[in-house]
């Protein structure tokens, strides 16, 4: 199989080393300096240093290059930040083959033109549906850090569309004996669990920077599985889907890992660090920073209680410090569990 993987970040580096042995890749960037030094070093020293590139790995950069890296490909891989997705997806919108994203995360919100009218940002299967709507796409999701990936360390993922044939696309392309793909066709789901794991890794951070306990994080993580549940349940997801890779998976993953970016936060903001110091130590997108209140506006206009992720918008915004976020949350009023 031919694979194209766009972007050469961690994770599509790691991607692209991972499947190389079996298909055919190209890894491509728009920076072509980028491309230019991954293929003088042979590893991605910005992004994932210590990682060898196989040799059979191809590798091509600069916006000049772009039609002829996806000239023949029969899988095309987005390994894009969400904020890149809508310009990416016009650019494919016309493409014959399977296109997935890696990315997980919601749009910065539009301002509206309309007064008092809500203007929320979307997941990038509600973009695709703006922007390629013929195009048949998908999400490839699930507990996963890129280096862990590289290294062909045991991971599993999900692969997440309405089309069957880009399901069977990315089951082909990716499972192997280190990295398990499941198929589901709730993309809305998995997109759901994918975005808002990364609100709540960042508050589990903070639990952890506080020295709160095992306790406090273990209540944490199930009221936020709780909160994810509900949002996704409004917006059409299927709820046994955030008990699986996605939810549940990714959650736990992000917000007990050292290797996550999100948890990061919360653990120097916990530190009394600023956020504008806390994001420029990480040297990576934080994509729970970016999409928080998103979160939080689109549960608001559902009427879905969300209080950790609104207690996270509070903190990020300045409104809160650490101490009183967790006074806040733990001062609610006593509810039944499944409410």
């Amino acid at each position: 199989m031919n694979i194209l993987i766009i972007g050469a970040g961690a994770f599509g580096t790691a991607l692209a080393v991972n499947s190389a042995p079996r298909h055919q890749v190209t890894l491509w960037a728009r920076d072509a300096a980028l491309i230019k030094a991954l293929k003088t070093e042979r590893t991605n020293s910005r992004y994932l240093p210590g990682v060898a590139l196989p040799d059979r790995l191809l590798l091509q950069g600069g916006e000049a290059s772009f039609a002829q890296a996806l000239a023949g490909q029969d899988l095309v891989i987005m390994a894009t930040p969400v904020s890149a997705a809508r310009t990416m997806l016009q650019s494919l919108q016309h493409a014959a083959v399977p296109v997935a994203w890696l990315s997980k995360g919601f749009e910065a919100p539009v301002a509206s033109s309309t007064p008092n009218s809500a203007s929320f940002g979307l997941m990038v299967h509600e973009v695709r549906a703006q922007v390629a709507i013929n195009l048949r796409a998908g999400v490839l999701s699930g507990p996963s850090f890129a280096l862990e990936v590289a290294r062909g360390q045991p991971t599993a993922l999900v692969a997440a569309s309405e089309h069957a044939e880009v399901r069977d696309a990315l089951v082909a392309a990716f499972h192997n004996a280190s990295l398990r793909v499941y198929a589901n066709d709730d993309i809305v789901g998995v997109e759901v669990g994918g975005a808002v794991k990364n609100v709540l890794a960042i508050a589990t951070g903070l639990c952890d920077g506080l020295q709160l306990g095992l306790n406090a994080r273990a209540a944490l993580i199930t009221r936020g599985l709780a909160e994810m549940t509900r949002l996704g349940v409004a917006l059409g997801a299927r709820a046994e889907t955030f008990t699986g890779l996605s939810g549940l998976g990714d959650l736990v993953l992000t917000a007990t890992g050292d290797l996550s970016r999100n948890r990061k936060v919360g653990l120097l903001l916990a530190q009394g660090k600023t956020l504008a110091e806390a994001v420029e130590s990480l040297g990576h997108v934080a994509e729970g920073v970016y999409c928080a209140r998103t979160v939080a506006q689109r549960a608001a206009s559902l009427g879905v209680d969300m209080p950790i992720a609104q207690s996270v918008v509070a903190l990020l915004d300045g409104r809160l410090r650490p101490d009183q976020a967790v006074a806040l949350l733990m001062g609610r009023g006593p509810t039944a569990e499944l409410s």
